[in-house]
């Protein structure tokens, strides 16, 4: 019988810690609890978690700088940061440090265990081979050949098209920030040019969404970035509009 995937969960609120165990184990999932920085850190040298739940804001070591130490110590374990709503910096600075999603206070606990879930999909695709076809709907695309369909027609996309909507793609599910973005598609001298993103996924839209003005595919993180959508393997999370 195969083992739970191991949770450590980190909160200095005692009784949000709780209620979270609650609901992971009850999904089937082992759970620990640390309630600092420093003892989570601990925790995950001692022993190896499949992913960390990590709030943002707790007193003494701040859960960003938190998840920076464990993702240097632990590089393979899924991080899901926990902040509040407005705090969009936050999550900029979360996803900067190595988290690998966030999930925005008050959230519902059904919405905690679909990021939960899908940061371990992520993880264990991973460590897979890379497939050369990939699908999602009714878009293909051939990573070899540097081809996408949609339908039976063949989509045609400039060289930095393809190189954009490949690496949404192959981290799909996963909030990337414009500064990421920019980062791997176009060079490390690259980061504020925000426009020049904004154009090359309105451009991806016109050509591979039903309706660019509503996506499917390439969904907003509004203030953040963008986050592919597979609608076949859809996580029940509220798409965001376009920008």
């Amino acid at each position: 019988m195969p083992q739970p995937f191991s949770v450590l969960v980190v909160d200095d609120e005692a009784a949000l810690r709780r209620t979270m165990r609650a609901s992971l184990v009850t999904s089937g999932f082992a759970v620990e609890e640390a309630n600092t920085g420093m003892e989570a850190i601990a925790a995950v040298q001692r022993r190896p978690f499949d992913l960390v739940l990590l709030d943002v804001n707790m007193p003494g070591m701040s859960g960003v700088e938190a998840c920076r130490q464990i993702r240097a110590v632990a590089p393979r374990t899924g991080i899901v940061m926990v902040t509040v709503r407005d705090a969009e910096e936050d999550k900029i600075r979360a996803l900067d440090a190595g988290a690998d999603d966030y999930v925005t206070k008050p959230f519902r606990f059904r919405e905690l265990i679909a990021r939960v879930r899908a940061v371990l999909r992520r993880l264990q695709a991973d460590t897979s081979a890379e497939r050369n076809i990939l699908q999602a709907g009714d878009l293909k695309i051939d990573l070899e050949h540097r081809l996408v369909w949609k339908g039976e027609e063949e989509i045609r996309l400039s060289p930095k098209e393809f190189d954009l909507l490949s690496y949404l793609w192959k981290n799909q599910g996963a909030p990337l920030t414009h500064t990421k973005l920019l980062r791997a598609v176009w060079g490390p001298e690259y980061g504020n040019e925000l426009e020049y993103l904004r154009t090359y996924v309105r451009m991806l839209r016109k050509k591979i969404e039903p309706d660019p003005a509503k996506p499917q595919f390439i969904l907003t993180d509004p203030w953040v970035g963008y986050r592919f959508r597979n609608p076949s393997e859809d996580e029940g999370g509220d798409p965001s509009d376009a920008e």
